[in-house]
């Protein structure tokens, strides 16, 4: 099969090029594939951190890709869809995460198909988590200019039906990253974390933002015990001031550490050594790539029943669930993973996902859906 992979590769940086590179790769072993990827992904005062570029410093799979599509100017949308059309496609493969991308995505795949190429797009999310006037009429562009999706959880899939109600999916839980070496001693990277070796250590990590209930879980700091220590790593998206605010108003200095900036790929590991586990207080989501990554590193995951986080963790018992995202529920459900003995159960319990969830399966899944249509 000639697959053209349409998304975010390098020099991006971030978990979806994080992504696409992983299932290139995949795909590569037995497809003739390119990759193709944007002239500019987001204009700069759309994109709200640092830097959307790689980095000196930043560890990334270097992926040899076409740079054709600039998503803020149409008049490159059908010039990169022509630069693509000589490769012949039999399947345009993207990625959808927000509104913005609907136009350029749409306009590649509904040129792409007059000469037959199938499309299939990969959807992190359907309706977006802090939605805008006219979404929705971007999003049902965007999805009728598919023939069929990929699914990473159920609160996807029922915002893909709610739009699309004919759409042809298939449903595959999100694979592990597995690109970030090996996880490190405990005890080594707390001593090099200047972090208690006895503390039970949560870690919050990835893009700071307001849905990511942060406060919440700052809140809940305040009400655990003196031996929980909180471990903050990850780039705000707008401003931290609040929660210094938060932390300096609940007296939580000893017992919260700050690494608020981009976490390149190779000091990934660290982060995820020294934790017992990975906590998401999400007022909203769909599914996390966070998961994934804490799972690649044995780490159990605490989420709120948000989303579809509960179906990336409760049906495997490789964390627990916080019932409702606010800081009683959330200290509430801490305290008893740590002192249920759930804590054992759920590493034994990821080592059996890593198993079912992976590249390979994900490829799979495509193929799949592809003779579907």
């Amino acid at each position: 099969m000639r697959i053209a992979y349409l998304s975010t590769f390098y020099p991006y940086r971030g978990g979806i090029a994080q992504f696409n590179a992983a299932l290139y790769k995949e795909f590569a072993d037995k497809h003739d594939i390119i990759p193709y990827t944007f002239l500019r992904q987001y204009p700069d005062f759309l994109f709200p951190g640092k830097t959307q570029l790689v980095q000196d410093g930043d560890t990334a799979e270097i992926i040899d890709s076409k740079k054709v599509l600039d998503t803020a100017n149409p008049l490159s949308y059908l010039r990169a869809a022509k630069k693509i059309a000589p490769f012949k496609p039999d399947l345009l493969l993207t990625k959808f995460w927000m509104p913005y991308f609907a136009p350029s995505l749409g306009k590649v795949s509904k040129y792409l198909s007059k000469s037959g190429t199938k499309s299939i797009s990969i959807l992190d999310n359907v309706i977006p988590h802090e939605p805008r006037p006219g979404d929705i009429s971007l999003i049902k562009y965007f999805l009728n200019a598919n023939d069929a999706f990929i699914v990473m959880s159920d609160a996807v899939k029922e915002d893909l039906l709610k739009l699309k109600p004919d759409a042809l999916f298939e449903h595959h839980p999100h694979p592990l990253y597995d690109h970030f070496g090996l996880k490190m001693q405990k005890v080594n990277a707390r001593k090099a974390m200047n972090i208690p070796e006895k503390s039970k250590v949560l870690l919050f990590f990835g893009f700071i933002r307001d849905y990511k209930g942060l406060d919440l879980l700052l809140q809940s700091m305040k009400q655990l015990p003196e031996d929980y220590f909180l471990l903050i790593a990850g780039e705000v998206y707008g401003s931290f001031d609040k929660y210094e605010e938060m932390i300096d108003r609940m007296d939580l200095r000893s017992k919260v550490g700050l690494n608020v900036r981009y976490i390149g790929d190779d000091e990934v590991s660290r982060f995820f050594s020294v934790a017992d586990a990975c906590v998401l207080p999400y007022k909203s989501a769909t599914q996390s790539g966070i998961v994934g990554i804490s799972y690649h590193f044995d780490l159990p995951v605490i989420a709120t029943d948000v989303g579809g986080l509960k179906e990336m963790i409760e049906p495997f018992g490789t964390g627990a669930m916080i019932k409702r995202p606010n800081a009683n529920d959330i200290t509430n459900a801490i305290k008893d993973f740590f002192e249920s003995g759930n804590f054992t159960n759920s590493i034994e319990n990821i080592q059996k996902y890593k198993k079912s969830y992976n590249w390979k399966t994900m490829a799979n899944a495509i193929e799949t859906l592809y003779d579907k249509i």
